[in-house]
């Protein structure tokens, strides 16, 4: 490989720190007494809020501030996935906030709790704010760096929150930056007209630049600066193993051996994955290596476009490999593969569900007694005076299942109402729209300790239940729970007044009318309509997985579990031996495509075998048999040797 480029990461030089100064000052004074107690970083991808954390990090520590970093893309998007995080870097038994306090209050000097890729933690906001920060001792800072600005309700918890945004360099620094990556002031000048001071991206031009004398400054286009640069950078990887790699990896949240050897079966795993992280913009993670986002964004993008088909078989191979991982994975790791999951998504409405892309201007929050009177007057407005009545008298049974949605003066501008499984069997309360759902549990009930959710209503104080930002934010509220209660989460119900509005997005997720009899319900002069989604056995996890099959094609009538080395045809399980799950494995990890006899030998018997290729056709024959109707879907490729078509 000939391009070279300043590594992304912590700096280690005082010019990874150039046009950064003030600001990195101004993050030095959260440990000096009378400073700050929470700051907010915030700039858009590649901007160096990972490297300025870097330095105050190192300048922290050395100057005796004990520094917590966290990485939210490895933590579980909710309270007990922070808490979990905190307690294991303390190590204290227990995950409780109060056993988290009094540790941190026990530490010698300042602490300063470092929260890097926040907008990946947006479910849990609310509860930093609310219970996380007041429950800190006083000598414990929080620092949290994300691509959006706080929501204005952190500026009201404190006079002393501080909010910092990182934009792109001035001209000077990023001339700078140019020179002490090697490049003439004169082409820097040039260059830095194109990048306007990015710092990615600046990095990205000065490898091209270097590797690449003659490149000139119209071969940048100034509308895609950094989809081209990266591209520049990926023409100078003349080891095409390390440029397949990217590619394939630019489809996954994470890059691991295990799911380098599904992307890239015929290639050393260990190597492959040593060979991405030699390279500049990959970092290693808790979790794996991850290519800086917008690096790897640009690749994703390109591969697309240019390759689609390829583009879609690496998302199948990991998808399968994923799918198999997460039946085994403990809980502590349960996260990682649902985030893993969620990457793969396409589906806009579930992503956006989960980790929205915009700055989020509304804050959630459980009602306070003082908003009943708002919650009854949104109700009232929208649903008429007897649904009215009939959320009021949720309110007084189970406050708690109620949260509000403020604006950014902290008016409450919508509300929902979420509950739980044994208030859904409360038949204390006169609700039709519940009493519905009851009688659907009575008729459908899901296996032992599995877990039911009821989203009663969600209101805008304008807009009612319409698409809205209000109801963005409750429904992204309600993901934070989903994550809280799975692996053992089964079933959600919700209702609605206009099914036409919803059904065709709802349909495309899984939920299901529960029918005339427990689905349409009557309050006034208004009428209801129920529809229910069912997680199944897989919980969250297998709704997410089952998503993902769908968008690529991926029949899951016909899938081996690699725990139980076994073939489940339309839910049913057949036993396979070693040598048939391997073939039956291998052609599903080059699925589309035609596998050898040599390969195939290779995979499963092994290099040093000396068994003929004639076994492969006996074990393929047996294979089919126990495909039953599903046989075809192994297609003999003439003079080669089996492809795997499921469709």
């Amino acid at each position: 490989m000939t391009s070279r480029i300043a590594r992304h990461g912590p700096p280690n030089t005082a010019d990874d720190l150039v046009g950064r100064r003030a600001e990195f000052e101004r993050l030095a004074r959260l440990t000096v007494a009378g400073g700050p107690r929470v700051t907010f970083v915030h700039g858009v991808a590649g901007i160096g809020k990972s490297s300025l954390l870097a330095a105050f990090s190192t300048r922290a520590r050395t100057g005796g501030v004990n520094v917590i970093a966290l990485d939210c893309r490895s933590l579980e998007p909710t309270d007990r996935g922070v808490r979990a995080a905190l307690a294991g870097v303390l190590d204290v038994d227990s995950s409780d906030l109060a056993t988290i306090s009094a540790r941190l209050a026990r530490a010698r000097g300042a602490t300063v709790i470092l929260l890097d890729h926040y907008e990946v933690l947006r479910l849990v906001d609310t509860w930093l704010r609310q219970s996380l920060v007041p429950g800190l001792p006083a000598n414990v800072r929080l620092l949290i760096a994300g691509r959006e600005p706080p929501v204005a309700a952190w500026m009201a918890i404190s006079d002393s929150t501080d909010r910092l945004l990182l934009d792109s360099l001035d001209s000077q620094d990023a001339i700078r930056l140019f020179v002490s990556l090697g490049i003439p002031t004169a082409r820097a000048e040039r260059l830095n007209r194109i990048v306007h001071g990015h710092p990615l991206a600046i990095r990205l031009a000065a490898a091209a630049a270097v590797d690449r004398p003659d490149l000139g400054i119209g071969d940048i286009a100034a509308s895609a600066v950094l989809d081209e640069l990266t591209r520049l950078f990926l023409a100078d990887v003349d080891d095409p193993i390390t440029r397949e790699a990217l590619e394939a990896t630019s489809v996954v949240r994470r890059t691991t051996t295990s799911l380098l050897q599904a992307l890239m079966p015929d290639r050393s795993p260990r190597d492959v994955f040593d060979r991405l992280r030699a390279l500049p913009f990959v970092e290693v993670r808790q979790d794996g290596l991850g290519i800086h986002e917008a690096v790897q964004d640009s690749v994703a993008g390109y591969l697309k476009s240019t390759d689609p088909v390829r583009y879609r078989a690496y998302r199948r191979a990991a998808w399968h490999r994923l799918r198999d991982e997460v039946r085994s994975a403990p809980t502590a790791e349960l996260w990682r593969y649902t985030a893993d999951m969620l990457y793969l998504i396409e589906n806009p409405v579930v992503r956006e569900a989960f980790f929205p892309s915009g700055a989020q201007s509304l804050t959630v929050e459980p009602a306070r007694p003082e908003d009943a009177r708002s919650i009854t007057f949104i109700a009232r407005r929208h649903d008429g005076t007897a649904a009215a009545e009939s959320l009021a008298a949720w309110y007084r049974r189970a406050p708690h299942a109620f949260s509000v949605v403020r604006d950014r003066d902290g008016v409450t501008v919508a509300f929902f109402c979420l509950l739980t499984r044994a208030e859904i069997f409360d038949a204390s309360i006169d609700d039709p729209v519940v009493a519905g759902w009851r009688r659907h549990l009575g008729s459908h009930p899901p296996p032992a300790g599995q877990e039911v959710l009821g989203f009663r209503r969600w209101l805008d104080l304008e807009h009612g239940e319409r698409p809205s930002n209000s109801q963005a934010a409750s429904w992204l509220d309600v993901k934070r729970t989903y994550m809280q209660l799975r692996p053992n989460l089964r079933r959600i119900y919700t209702v609605v007044e206009e099914p036409a509005i919803y059904l065709p997005i709802v349909l495309k997720l899984g939920f299901r009318p529960l029918g005339e009899r427990d689905g349409a319900a009557s309050l006034g002069s208004h009428t209801f309509t129920s529809v229910a989604l069912d997680f199944g056995p897989g919980s969250v996890d297998g709704w997410l997985a089952g998503l993902v099959a769908a968008e690529l094609g991926v029949d899951e009538r016909l899938a081996t579990d690699e725990a139980g080395r076994e073939l489940r045809i339309d839910g049913h399980s057949v036993g396979l031996t070693p040598l048939e799950f391997g073939v039956l494995r291998c052609l599903e990890e080059h699925e589309g495509r035609a596998v050898s006899r040599v390969t195939l030998l290779e995979a499963v018997w092994g290099y040093d075998s000396d068994v003929g290729s004639n076994v492969v056709d006996v074990v393929v024959r047996r294979l089919r048999q126990k495909l039953g109707p599903g046989g075809p879907a192994i297609d003999t490729v003439r003079g080669t040797g089996y492809r795997l078509n499921v469709r």
